[in-house]
């Protein structure tokens, strides 16, 4: 008997990170996607919007399979 493959269901995260001048960075979440070419639509949408033309590179679509762990080692805080 042959075993059947299945695809993993994915999304697709559409974010936007800019360095303002005062430092640091600011991260937004923009949307989740169910493909790549509507989180793709969405970051044609809003490349022309105030703050998002000045800093179109900042955009940033990653692709996620859902129900897996994305981040699995721990992390540290590290003091200024």
């Amino acid at each position: 008997m042959q075993q059947q493959q299945t695809e993993i269901p994915a999304v697709f995260v559409l974010q936007h990170v800019n360095e303002p001048p005062t430092g640091g960075e600011d991260l937004k979440l923009i949307g989740i996607y169910s493909s790549n070419a509507l989180a793709e639509a969405a970051r044609e949408r809003l490349s022309s919007k105030p703050g998002f033309s000045n800093a179109v590179d900042g955009f940033l679509i990653d692709r996620y399979e859902v129900d897996k762990d994305h981040w699995a080692e721990g992390y540290a805080t590290v003091a200024p």
